[in-house]
């Protein structure tokens, strides 16, 4: 019983993330130009390729990653950029822009970043008609 209870606490314990979402927003919150979702610590990141300013990220853990503290210090919104298909973000207010590979390892995922092209829609993203054309 003891091995039992100690296995099913290692598992427990050492079990990966999963289900961290995110979503990259326009700075009105008015146009989404990328998302993401963890799986096994892992995190794989969706971002339009052709867009270039300022941004609001969205994280928003699972119920269970809340009730278990996985991610501490994460905060549900942060600012940042997405120039060209980088997304920096700026941790704490007059901190230095870190790329999002840098700041979601230091809660321990791995980071995996996709750049559509203009051929390849998102989820949610507006698209604009071209210059001169009427829709």
């Amino acid at each position: 019983m003891r091995y039992l209870t100690a296995l099913l606490t290692t598992l427990l314990l050492s079990s990966p993330a999963a289900a961290l979402q995110l979503i990259v927003w326009d700075r009105d919150l008015s146009t989404k130009l990328g998302d993401g979702e963890s799986s096994g610590g892992r995190v794989t990141v969706r971002l339009a390729g052709d867009y270039s300013g300022p941004v609001v990220v969205l994280f928003a853990p699972s119920d269970e990653e809340r009730t278990r503290g996985a991610f501490p210090g994460l905060k549900s919104r942060y600012v940042g950029t997405l120039t060209n298909g980088t997304l920096n973000l700026l941790p704490e207010e007059r901190a230095a822009p870190q790329p999002i590979t840098k700041f979601l390892t230091g809660f321990k995922l791995t980071v995996n970043v996709q750049v559509a092209n203009s051929a390849v829609s998102l989820p949610g993203l507006r698209k604009s008609a071209a210059p001169g054309q009427n829709r």
